[in-house]
């Protein structure tokens, strides 16, 4: 689902500072970060090119010939990776090293089923300190999709024995969900705006409350179907699951409108991780919600 760590008021600070110690840091971001304009280096010491290239000492009034300058501005520009900033290629590259974690530890859970509950157990505990953690831990990042690739894995198993082709079902569903979200984003079809968030969160909340007494009533045997009340009243179910599906659709629109923004604003590179972890979450969730969905319909054939 969204990620809370693009809605802290750390980060926040950063994209806008271009640095990790808030407002006092647009003194010491680069120059070409603040409009730019690049401080004077002290005499005798070397001079940062514009293009982040480093310049030879120059004493006090040396002139430089036209030769030389064409040089200077012949070098290539600093790319992100050069100024330690964000940058699309940094966000799925490690995208895709944690989508790879999920996956090697869902072909495990797969085959053990027993490591389901644990994972579970684990990925939510691990979620929750990645969400709210002030930093990006990318070791705290990998483990959580580890712990998710177990739970995935087992629950997948443990349907695929029920209803033999569900799991490829629910991963082409997942993938053909996320591709038509970010085909429609990249378009500018589908742009997050204050009254939308509003109502995003107001559906989120909805969700998670009927999520929690379903919950609850299965645990008291209130209910016996396997999805509680998502499970006896078939409709129902479809209905909160589609509804879940298109909550997953718009976090992914968050999650790719805070990129972007993290990209624009030139945001330090360790929130590339971030990046990952949110994308990853939200994938986990829809996965899930849409596996569900795939159960309940093939469940009431």
């Amino acid at each position: 689902m969204a990620n809370p760590v693009f809605n802290s008021k750390n980060f926040q600070e950063q994209m806008h500072s271009g640095d990790g110690r808030g407002g006092a840091a647009t003194q010491q971001a680069p120059g070409w970060y603040q409009g730019g304009s690049r401080g004077q280096a002290p005499q005798g010491q070397a001079q940062q090119g514009y293009f982040g290239q480093q310049g030879q000492k120059a004493p006090q009034g040396q002139q430089y010939t036209p030769e030389q300058l064409e040089q200077m501005y012949a070098q290539p520009a600093a790319g992100p990776a050069d100024t330690g900033r964000m940058s699309y290629n940094d966000v799925i590259a490690k995208t895709v090293i944690t989508l790879l974690l999920v996956v090697a530890g869902a072909a495990v859970g797969w085959n053990m089923p027993a490591l389901m509950l644990p994972g579970a157990i684990v990925g939510l505990v691990l979620g929750l300190v990645n969400a709210f953690k002030r930093e990006p831990s990318p070791v705290l990042i990998l483990l959580y999709a580890a712990a998710q690739g177990l739970f995935l894995g087992g629950i997948s198993g443990v349907f695929e024995q029920m209803w033999p082709g569900i799991a490829v079902q629910a991963v082409l569903a997942t993938l053909c969900v996320f591709a038509v979200t970010l085909a429609l984003f990249a378009s500018g079809k589908w742009r997050v705006s204050k009254k939308s968030v509003k109502i995003f969160m107001v559906a989120m909340i909805g969700y998670a409350l009927f999520s929690v007494v379903n919950l609850f009533l299965m645990l008291f045997g209130v209910t016996d179907a396997m999805f509680g009340l998502r499970g006896e009243f078939p409709l129902l179910g479809l209905g909160i699951g589609l509804l879940a599906v298109f909550l997953a659709a718009f976090s992914l629109i968050m999650d790719f409108t805070a990129i972007t923004q993290g990209v624009q604003a030139g945001a330090p590179q360790k929130y590339s991780w971030s990046a990952a972890f949110g994308l990853t979450v939200t994938l986990v969730w829809l996965y899930v919600e849409i596996l569900r969905i795939l159960a309940i319909l093939r469940g009431s054939d």
